[in-house]
């Protein structure tokens, strides 16, 4: 059974997932891993998207806490938080790990809540 404490911290690390989970964040924050610091102008995602909906996407990424914002006269600079990576990679299970401060659920555990799939016999 997960206790409090771990639930609160599995729900933290559902949330970073989520917000990657989109690909245009995800392409976002590659982006931004690769290449460090840039201004909104130069972060633009293949196929391209409006200006507005990259402002929501860098939006959800910074509520998250993954990316950082600095105004700079009417441009707005974003970089990666120096956790960011970090705390993505501790918010994906291990393999033989415990839900803690520094691992997700282990993939033990989450196989065997899975339910079984049937799959159809073959006709021969």
């Amino acid at each position: 059974m997960v206790g409090a404490i771990d639930f609160e911290l599995l729900a933290e690390h559902a949330g970073l997932l989520t917000a990657i989970a989109d690909p245009v964040r995800l392409n976002l924050l590659h982006q931004l891993a690769e290449r460090g610091t840039r201004c909104v102008c130069d972060l633009q995602t293949d196929p391209p998207i409006p200006a507005n909906l990259l402002s929501y996407h860098l939006k959800v990424l910074r509520v998250a806490g993954l990316v950082t914002a600095a105004r700079r006269g009417r441009w707005v600079d974003y970089a990666l938080t120096p956790d960011a990576l970090e705390r993505l990679h501790r918010a994906l299970p291990s393999a033989g790990s415990t839900p803690g401060p520094d691992t997700g659920p282990t993939t033990r555990s989450v196989a065997r809540s899975a339910t079984p799939v049937d799959t159809p016999a073959r006709a021969s």
